[in-house]
């Protein structure tokens, strides 16, 4: 039987050093309104939705670090977006810059939550995959600073029985890596979401500058096929404090097919219905893990070429 859940990625255009949070809210509002009147259950926003994306200039003053991340979610300015979607009965996922003292220190993340239709977080995610360096890089356009500015991310790579499946949160690099879907594919994962922030050049590999497209779309499409699972990639895109950043944001079925894609570089909202049982045939067939996965063999195999096994010594 169809289990349909209609999606909606938010894409956004630019958001400005000097564009207060009350605005940028102000601009998710519209865009789940949008979502709503298109019949959407779930609105998926991008990586740091809340504010310029940071980490591509150096920031020495701790203070105005810190003005870049939310100490309370919901908190003052946020409040508005879960009453909205409260009131309009949908659910939502939101990427922001987390700042946390529950160790007794205080922690940054790259963050991302899943909000169901009462306004509720359901489920946290922080990011494990950190692009980037630590250190200023001299003569680069803009700098990728993200092992400077935040913590590798502690919660691992859950899933939620929420609003009709089982869906997953990653953000951004995350998405070039299969252990991340993997990791939600071993748990049944149907619908996974996530946010970037990636410039249309590379200062580290300009050669691959051509293919920044290609990369982001083939990377969400091989995990969505070879997991049996939904993907929702969403952009923060166009030139931002003097950044260009791809946008093309996109739903992919388990089949690794595009069912929907953002066509601009600004505020948009792509919408597709994902019928979460889709997921069923890849999972039960061609990707049963536990008929046809040989994980016995890789750490051999690892170890007889002296590469070592990624995974410890007993791989899952």
């Amino acid at each position: 039987m169809p289990r349909p859940v209609i999606v909606a990625a938010a894409q956004m255009g630019p958001i400005p050093k000097t564009q207060p949070r009350q605005e940028v809210v102000a601009r998710l509002i519209q865009m789940m309104e949008r979502a709503k009147k298109m019949g959407a259950d779930i609105v998926v926003y991008t990586e740091a939705a809340l504010t310029a994306f940071f980490p591509h200039w150096w920031i020495e003053d701790e203070a105005e670090l810190d003005s870049y991340f939310e100490r309370e979610m919901p908190g003052p300015a946020t409040q508005p977006l879960f009453d909205a979607a409260r009131k309009m009965g949908i659910g939502f996922k939101l990427g922001y810059c987390e700042l946390d003292f529950s160790t007794g220190k205080k922690r940054r993340f790259n963050t991302a939550i899943l909000v169901d239709k009462q306004g509720r977080i359901v489920g946290k995610y922080r990011k494990v995959h950190l692009p980037g360096v630590t250190d200023y890089k001299p003569g680069y356009p803009f700098q990728n600073l993200e092992k400077r500015y935040f913590e590798v991310g502690d919660l691992g790579f859950p899933v939620w029985e929420t609003m009709g499946g089982k869906m997953g949160l990653a953000i951004c690099n995350d998405r070039r890596w299969p252990e991340t879907y993997r990791v939600m594919g071993l748990q049944g994962v149907e619908l996974v979401m996530l946010g970037y922030n990636t410039p249309t050049h590379n200062p580290a590999m300009p050669e691959t500058d051509d293919l920044g497209n290609f990369h982001n779309h083939l990377s969400m499409q091989s995990g969505a096929y070879q997991n049996g699972t939904w993907v929702v990639g969403v952009a923060k895109c166009g030139v931002e404090e003097g950044v260009d950043q791809i946008g093309q944001s996109c739903i992919i079925a388990p089949s690794g097919e595009i069912v929907a894609q953002c066509t601009t570089l600004d505020d948009e909202v792509a919408v597709a219905v994902c019928d979460l049982d889709r997921c069923k045939s890849y999972k039960e067939s061609i990707f049963n893990f536990a008929k046809h996965r040989r994980t016995e063999h890789y750490g051999l195999i690892l170890e007889r070429t002296g590469a070592g096994s990624p995974l410890g010594k007993a791989p899952v």
